[in-house]
């Protein structure tokens, strides 16, 4: 695709990206010590439009290159992000105060490439070459065509890793992509552009853009296509922005996530599951458990199970790396999170664990186990993200699937049950994109499934899959005449002979 509608016609920028200028600074502030420690340079959108300038220059050389070799290049970029892990690492503990999951999240990326560098040729070779249609000597063939330029932004949760989720597929379809990430958790951009730095080709075809919510705004401006992680306010602003160019909006939003359990489960199991689903990254994702409805006969003994689990989770206060609970990543979030324990306590929910929140420079959140819940509670009502479980019992299955599905998010969800047949009949009524069966937060290992968000979760294809990759291409067909003949019969085809 050519620039876009509406696009800067002056936008320049030389070979290394826009120039250090900005509108102004944002603080940042370390999640442990709740010191602001770093200043963020905000990108004027002139600065933004000239990026986009220069991935446009790039992208054709990088589709003309071949998915084989976008494939080698991408894997060098991997290699490349091993050599600046150390810098990473420390950048993302700066970033998001924890050390389990960032190890994770840097092992996550450099699987992602791996996968998708293996699969990607395959994909892009199917329905490639030519065939015969139900008219003699005509043929049809289809072929991908990739948006130029996709735009990414990336949320605080999971900074690295969320980035570039989506543009590990594009890239690999042949799109530059130009990344935005979040201004709570910035510092991981370093290093990042480090490693680009080392591998030319895919440099040339990825920028990165910091800034707030106006450079967010900008870059929709410029772009063919953009996919947003975040929250559904700040979602709902990015697919009218979208809508009002044309544009693709690839949306994964908030979540709310259930899990049901049945009285003839193995209690132990689903309590120690539901445990990693939801407080694993101190709850801090969306798709977090944070609802649990558990049928009457088994609720005591499961909140039992539940509680025994939960207690053994330690505060990382002291040391980044002792210690399961980092703080709460956000300091617009913890206010959400005292919100939702007081509403809780004026309602009269019983806390089997937890339940405050604990200063220390940073703010942490106990994990926190809430029994009693009732609809009109934040925690069932409203998106926590943070390490709070919020228990309810039910009766019925009908009721079980009712209580789960009141909700306007619809992005994933859990069932606990011995019966296969009961199993699978609440899990395929559940309004939600992915249900673990007798598992929970599945969705986060298993790639191969393929789902979309339900209601107010999102929007788009597939996110996980080998569907991911075509969210990024358009079909164009070649209809070709090889000497059939033609007649169209509705108009008058011109004497051809003599007078």
């Amino acid at each position: 695709m050519n620039a876009p509608v509406n696009a800067p016609v002056n936008a320049t920028a030389d070979a290394n990206g826009p120039s250090s200028t900005s509108t102004y600074g944002i603080p940042v502030r370390n999640p442990r010590t709740g010191a602001t420690d770093f200043t963020l340079q905000v990108a004027a959108p002139e600065q933004v439009a000239a990026e986009a300038a220069r991935l446009r220059a790039a992208q054709p050389a990088w589709r003309a290159m071949g998915v084989d070799a976008r494939a080698a290049a991408l894997l060098e970029f991997r290699d490349a992000l091993g050599r600046h892990e150390a810098a990473m690492m420390a950048a993302l503990h700066a970033d998001t105060g924890r050390a389990i999951e960032t190890q994770s999240e840097l092992r996550g990326v450099r699987d992602t490439l791996t996968r998708w560098c293996k699969q990607a040729p395959a994909l892009l070779a199917q329905g490639s070459a030519p065939r015969d249609i139900a008219i003699p000597g005509f043929t049809t063939q289809r072929l991908w065509v990739p948006y130029a330029l996709v735009g990414v932004i990336s949320p605080w949760n999971f900074p690295f890793l969320l980035s570039f989720i989506d543009a590990i597929p594009a890239l690999l379809a042949g799109c530059a992509t130009l990344i935005k990430p979040s201004e709570v958790t910035p510092r991981f951009v370093g290093p990042l552009r480090a490693a680009l730095a080392e591998v030319p080709a895919v440099a040339a075809v990825v920028g990165v853009v910091e800034g707030d919510g106006s450079t967010g705004a900008a870059l929709i401006e410029v772009v063919d296509q953009v996919c947003f992680t975040g929250s559904v306010p700040t979602g709902r602003k990015v697919a009218e922005a979208a809508a009002r160019r044309f544009i693709p909006a690839q949306l994964e939003l908030g979540g709310k996530d259930p899990a049901i359990v049945t009285a003839d489960t193995d209690l132990a199991r689903a309590a120690a599951a539901i445990a990693w689903g939801g407080l694993a990254n101190a709850g801090q994702s969306c798709l977090s458990i944070e609802r649990v409805y558990v049928e009457r006969t088994a609720y005591e003994p499961f909140l039992a199970a539940l509680a025994a689990q939960v207690a053994v989770l330690r505060l990382n206060l002291t040391d980044i790396a002792n210690g399961e609970i980092g703080p709460v990543i956000s300091a617009k979030q913890v206010e959400v999170v005292r919100r939702h324990l007081d509403d809780a306590r004026a309602h009269g929910a019983r806390f089997v664990t937890g339940g405050h929140l604990i200063e220390q420079g940073g703010v942490w959140c106990e994990p926190t186990v809430i029994a009693d819940a009732t609809p009109e509670m934040l925690v069932i009502a409203e998106e926590s993200f943070a390490p709070l479980l919020a228990i309810a019992p039910f009766d019925t299955d009908a009721e079980a699937v009712a209580l789960a599905n009141a909700t306007p998010y619809g992005l994933s969800a859990a069932v606990f049950c011995n019966d296969a047949m009961r199993c699978e009949a609440l899990a395929s009524q559940l309004d939600a994109g992915a249900v673990s069966l007798n598992d929970a937060a599945l969705t986060a290992l298993i790639h191969e499934g393929e789902k979309q968000a339900f209601k107010f979760s999102g929007l788009g294809g597939s996110r996980m899959g080998t569907a991911s990759i075509f969210r990024f291409l358009r079909a164009q067909a070649h209809l070709r005449n090889t000497g059939g003949q033609w007649d169209p019969w509705w108009f008058p085809r011109p004497n051809s002979g003599s007078a």
